[in-house]
């Protein structure tokens, strides 16, 4: 079950390593004769190509944090001089912040080797659950489908009640989205009178951008029939590691270097502990070198019983900072303020917790300016809020007038993981 997707994922670490450093250093020299921020960070730093033979010299150069993206793009749009400006690009995505990024198309097989690895191929077809609209999300793991030769049905954010019918017409046989959203579309379609596990032929899902809790996990493969993998990336960097059959950890996908680091310093910490994951992809028109995901984990040295050779992420520990991700999407706390900046006088306070198997959003409101159309503000702020931050709030309630402190902290994560 998921065979390699090339012979990549069984070549030897030290032919890896030295494959990864020849495609470092080359991405470096050309970031610094194409890219005016490659070059600028190695001039500050009194550094020349040369001083980047490996991944070993990455440790010279800066992580670069998602919000440090968002900054450099404002200064110098639309990618903040990281890329080469000659040249051509497929298709260029948007995600919160906003960040714009470059994607290189049929030329990068991005998310097939998470896809081949969890069993899918010619034959399937599978129900890709994801927005195709701006973000990198649906057009990119549709393309990871029809690498590795599976039907894809492009349903994206479509009602549970689409999915079900979907589901049973198309007799789809795999699902890639978020396990919550799964457990949803099987919970309409008990209310519809339907017994999943008997009356479809949905056998194996690919998760991305959610944690699949073990609880849940386990009542998708017993309950429901359905073969659970995962898949880990970010939308800057693309697919970072994928499970296999063995479920064992993340294998580190080939096109990236992977550094686990001090958070405080950059420096990569000892062999097995957590640090940030701190992602390079290897790329000759976006030079994104060093980008910190702001997640935690560590790696994986012992070899996988799977056959593949590369190392793996032991899972995802938490965040480094402040930023949340909602529903497969992040939240930072400075679109929060963004959004309250929109309606002077008001304070906003969001609240992420769990309502069953879903990330619930609740907005709590102050109006400190007197507003008396509290139903019109409220619509306003979950439009703004949606446009600002792209997942939809939940829930919004009004606070007593000055029960919300102004300096506040805006976001509070009090989910519950169990």
């Amino acid at each position: 079950m998921g065979g390699y997707f090339d012979r990549l994922e069984t070549v030897s670490r030290e032919e890896r390593r030295a494959e990864q450093d020849r495609k470092i250093a080359g991405m470096v020299e050309l970031g610094y004769e194409k890219s005016s921020r490659v070059k600028r960070i190695l001039d500050e730093r009194g550094l020349t190509p040369a001083d980047v033979q490996g991944v070993d010299d990455l440790v010279k150069l800066p992580v670069i944090s998602r919000e440090r993206v968002v900054a450099l793009q404002a200064q110098q749009p639309p990618y903040g001089g990281l890329e080469d400006p000659g040249a051509p690009v497929e298709r260029i995505f948007t995600s919160p912040g906003p960040v714009y990024e470059p994607h290189l198309g049929s030329s990068d097989p991005l998310w097939a080797r998470g896809y081949k690895a969890a069993g899918f191929g010619p034959g399937d077809v599978v129900l890709n659950a994801f927005s195709y609209h701006m973000v990198a999300a649906g057009l990119t793991f549709h393309g990871g489908l029809t690498r590795v030769g599976a039907t894809v049905v492009p349903s994206g954010a479509s009602s549970a009640q689409l999915q079900v019918q979907l589901i049973r017409d198309l007799h789809v046989t795999g699902y890639t989205g978020t396990p919550s959203f799964l457990m949803a579309i099987i919970e309409k379609a008990g209310e519809l009178g339907f017994d999943f596990a008997r009356d479809f032929s949905l056998r194996r899902a690919s998760f991305v951008a959610e944690p699949l809790q073990p609880s849940l996990r386990q009542r998708f493969e017993t309950e429901f029939l359905i073969d659970t993998y995962q898949m880990y990336g970010a939308t800057e960097v693309g697919d970072v590691a994928y499970e296999c059959s063995e479920k064992q950890g993340w294998h580190l996908c080939e096109e990236v270097i992977v550094e686990i680091v001090d958070p405080a310093t950059g420096a990569p910490v000892a062999a097995g502990e957590l640090g940030e994951v701190v992602v390079t992809r290897l790329n000759p028109v976006f030079f994104l070198l060093r980008f910190g995901t702001g997640d935690l984990s560590s790696l994986v040295e012992a070899p996988c019983p799977c056959g593949r050779t590369s190392r793996r992420l032991s899972g995802i520990a938490g965040r480094v900072g402040d930023a949340v991700k909602v529903r497969g999407m992040f939240v930072a706390p400075s679109q929060v303020r963004r959004v309250a900046e929109s309606f002077p006088g008001l304070a906003v306070e969001l609240v992420v917790t769990r309502k069953g198997h879903r990330d619930f959003l609740l907005a709590r409101l102050d109006p400190r300016g007197g507003e008396k159309d509290l139903k019109g503000l409220k619509a306003r702020f979950e439009k703004v809020f949606q446009e600002t931050c792209t997942v939809r709030v939940d829930e919004v309630e009004f606070a007593l007038p000055g029960s919300l402190a102004p300096d506040a902290k805006p976001l509070r994560d009090e989910r519950e993981w169990k």
